[in-house]
């Protein structure tokens, strides 16, 4: 099921290739290199989702002791890290054409960047050698805690003054009908991938503890 959602989402990405380059028309200033905005947009959101996911585990890790969702967190936050680094390098792109710059220190782009040094930490604090269970809730405090940028990460452009665009939010949307119906569908598809993604991530890490449980009561036994 997880592959056939992943795949669902890829063929779905493929079509949205259509509306991004053939029906959403070109942006007068910034010309073809506007069309990143239609990848940069739904990775910037899922990753911030799979944050929230990783969040919602962590509560239920703290509450419940729970291993799987210990596991769902290491899910979402692999594929957050992966997908907030990915809108980064594409912001990035887009910014070299619209600003003139690879990088400047914006509201939005600073708070994005300790997200993901804050989560790429978290993944690395996973793989250190502890017990499975106190690594489970020290995960689980920073999972809560890490949270706490994400939102930032949202309002940023909004609570200070930023150059950074916020189409969405702008009075009458800030895009042409044709943009805003190639933007949702990127951001609808891109969602099947990522949850297929997860759950295929899910599923190789239930796995993984069902062997390793296996190999511990051979051990035992013998």
């Amino acid at each position: 099921m997880p592959q056939l959602l992943a795949i669902a989402g890829g063929v779905a990405l493929a079509a949205c290739q259509w509306l991004i380059y053939l029906y959403a028309p070109e942006e007068a200033t910034l010309g073809l290199m506007q069309k990143v905005f239609y990848v940069h947009l739904p990775l910037a959101w899922w990753a911030l989702f799979s944050f929230f996911l990783v969040f919602l585990g962590s509560i239920a890790v703290l509450a419940r002791r729970s291993a799987a969702a210990d596991r769902l967190c290491a899910a979402a936050a692999e594929a957050g890290v992966l997908f907030s680094g990915l809108a980064l390098a594409t912001g990035m792109i887009w910014a070299r054409k619209s600003w003139g710059v690879w990088w400047t220190w914006d509201p939005r782009l600073s708070t994005t960047l300790v997200m993901w040094f804050v989560y790429a930490a978290y993944l690395l604090l996973r793989g250190l050698d502890m017990a499975p269970e106190r690594r489970r809730l020290v995960c689980a405090v920073v999972g809560v805690a890490a949270f706490l940028d994400v939102p930032l990460v949202f309002v940023s452009a909004r609570i200070w003054r930023s150059i950074h665009p916020a189409v969405f939010a702008s009075r009458g949307g800030g895009l042409e009908p044709e943009m805003k119906l190639a933007a949702t569908a990127c951001v609808l598809a891109l969602g099947l991938f990522w949850a297929g993604l997860v759950w295929l991530r899910k599923r190789q890490l239930d796995l993984a503890a069902r062997l390793e449980a296996a190999a511990g009561d051979d051990g035992d036994t013998c």
